[in-house]
């Protein structure tokens, strides 16, 4: 049909005699009258082929594994994910939504994306700390916040994601022009997957979700390992032979390398003693001979004592960042240093070697040095031995507390009969900040890889509920268990209601000793004069307010049975949360 209405413009909307139905004008050539169009009818079905922005976010979201998406409203991509079967998981906090994320990339090694979106200004603004968290933990996470709408966005006060988050995370970029969502976002999992991790971040202004563009062209991005410089690696199998106390430091690295077998034939090969970071811990079974434990703010004796007799450190997979919650190396040790990313090399202690790749790749390179030396395992006998000495030791020092049947209970005799009721190989525990982390790190002996979510440098309060909640969803057939104090549950406590809510039956531990321990030493004029470090709750009232299981327990006889309740409660669906009634013990395990 032929329109020839004239007007100044080249594109209009037929005024045929049928103004219902929808037209595309075009011109009739390059070379035709202004005045004179060509008016094309458009049929739904070719209006159907075209795809919204939010449509096409989500849809790149499913094609990069992501089945679940943690977030808080209003973010137009819940509906668009809830639509494509991504799952929305509402949070009653943004923090708690981002810790979740975190667990769901942690616990699968990277393999799962965790993925979170929030409202533009105080959305954005109250996801700051946890933003924070994940990238000082490198952890590979998906973050669309939402953005003012384009004409507003660069306009004082307003919040921009990408320039205010820029500086916590691996990448921030905003979609301003709809046909480039396919490669901002393909640069966001890029980023994700490749290299050391941090949060990617996507910022979407609120205007143009609904905009349309064509068929997006995505393809998933690959995730390519390298590895270290053979001429290094030789140069390290060598100090490793020449040395005669050495000690293994594995970090996070071998946890998203699933370098979990190489780590062990590794340290088997050498006879050599392995600790690891908080955020390693588990990526070497703990009731192995060779076994230090991990170390953090708070250190089991055989760590402390074999970093200081060592002779070489094998940092593998770590970024050796001083940190109080962290093993302090003392100053001179010879340190042999594998890390994925070079800028870690002699930023906080002085590498005599580096090599830079995968962890994986690097202890296979290692390892197959190492063997045209070493034509079979080296005898551990000795080393076992001195190990199990300082143990013993150390543990002998411990067990009147492990085992103590004082009211109000002590917290280590609650971690310890939460250790031998639970089955190691079905069970992921995650500590919360402050004495909850000190108390159960040296102790709890982990025996399979990502059994135990470690944390620490920012170290935000409350951040082990949503870490509990994300493992759940991420491996449903486990038990997850948050430990936390009475300080942690009065930052993200009310997130509680999200774990009934949302059917997430994690174990909630909660230590209740109605007082800010840790800083009752550095405020005793405040605490004596003003009971500034007091805090109270009847926290299993809370769980079953919102639904949940909740038992308060103060007697040591009752601790076992209750942990059986609990794990029960979680069995037929319900999350639980266990109050203990506990000491404002502050003793932890230092040197």
């Amino acid at each position: 049909m032929a329109c020839d209405r004239p007007g100044p413009s080249p594109y209009r909307r037929c005024h045929g005699s049928n103004p219902v139905l929808p037209f595309v004008v075009r011109r009739r050539g390059p070379n035709a009258d202004w005045g004179v169009d060509t008016c094309i009818k458009a049929t739904p079905a070719w209006r159907k082929k075209r795809m919204k922005v939010g449509q096409a976010v989500a849809e790149i979201m499913k094609r990069e594994g992501i089945e679940i998406l943690c977030g808080y409203p209003v973010n137009h991509l819940l509906e668009f994910a809830a639509a494509a079967d991504i799952r929305p998981v509402i949070v009653r906090q943004e923090r708690i939504g981002i810790h979740m994320a975190d667990a769901i990339s942690r616990v699968t090694s990277g393999r799962k994306i965790g993925a979170f979106c929030m409202q533009h200004g105080p959305g954005t603004e109250n996801a700051y700390g946890g933003v924070a968290q994940a990238f000082s933990e490198s952890i590979p996470m998906l973050l669309i916040p939402q953005g003012y709408p384009r004409r507003l966005a660069h306009i004082d006060p307003n919040y921009s994601a990408v320039r205010e988050m820029r500086g916590i995370s691996k990448r921030a970029e905003p979609v301003f022009m709809p046909h480039e969502v396919a490669n901002v976002m393909r640069r966001a999992f890029s980023a994700i997957r490749n290299g050391r991790s941090g949060p990617a971040i996507v910022e979407i202004p609120t205007d143009i979700w609904n905009e349309e563009i064509g068929d997006i062209d995505y393809t998933p991005v690959g995730a390519p390992k390298f590895g270290p410089d053979p001429a290094e690696v030789r140069k390290a199998a060598a100090a490793i032979l020449a040395a005669k106390r050495p000690v293994i430091y594995a970090g996070t690295g071998v946890q998203w390398a699933e370098a979990w077998p190489q780590l062990r034939e590794f340290a088997e090969l050498l006879g050599a003693p392995v600790t690891t970071s908080l955020g390693g811990k588990s990526a070497f079974p703990e009731n192995h001979p060779l076994s230090l434990g991990s170390g953090g703010n708070a250190v089991p004796k055989p760590v402390h004592h074999f970093i200081t007799n060592a002779d070489l450190i094998i940092g593998i997979g770590c970024s050796f960042t001083e940190t109080n919650f962290g093993i302090k190396f003392p100053k001179g040790k010879k340190i042999i240093h594998s890390t994925l990313d070079p800028n870690h090399l002699n930023k906080d202690v002085v590498s005599e070697i580096g090599l830079v790749g995968d962890a994986g790749l690097t202890l296979n390179a290692l390892i197959g040095e190492l063997r045209q030396t070493l034509k079979s395992n080296r005898d551990a006998s000795a080393v076992v031995a001195e190990i199990t000495g300082i143990r013993e030791e150390w543990m002998a020092q411990w067990r009147p507390l492990l085992n103590s049947n004082e009211a109000p209970l002590s917290p280590y005799r609650v971690i310890w009969e939460l250790m031998n009721t639970v089955d190691p190989k079905n069970t992921i525990i995650t500590h919360d900040a402050g004495s909850p982390r000190d108390q159960i790190s040296p102790f709890w002996v982990s025996t399979e890889p990502m059994s135990y979510i470690g944390w620490g440098k920012t170290t935000q309060l409350g951040m082990g509920l949503g870490l509990a909640m994300g493992a759940k969803l991420a491996k449903p057939d486990k038990l997850c268990i948050n430990l936390w104090g009475d300080a942690a549950i009065g930052f993200t406590g009310m997130d509680f209601e999200t774990a009934v809510r949302e059917r997430i039956p994690i174990l909630s531990i909660l230590l209740n000793n109605f007082s800010m321990a840790i800083e009752l030493k550095v405020m005793p004029i405040s605490t004596e004069k003003y009971r500034s470090t007091d805090i109270s709750g009847d926290y299993a009232a809370m769980a079953r307010a919102f639904g949940g299981y909740g038992e308060r327990v103060t007697q040591p006889e009752d601790i076992k049975a209750a942990i059986q309740r609990g794990i029960e409660q979680t069995q037929a669906g319900k999350p639980a949360l266990l109050e203990f009634i506990t000491a404002k013990e502050t003793r932890v395990s230092k040197f």
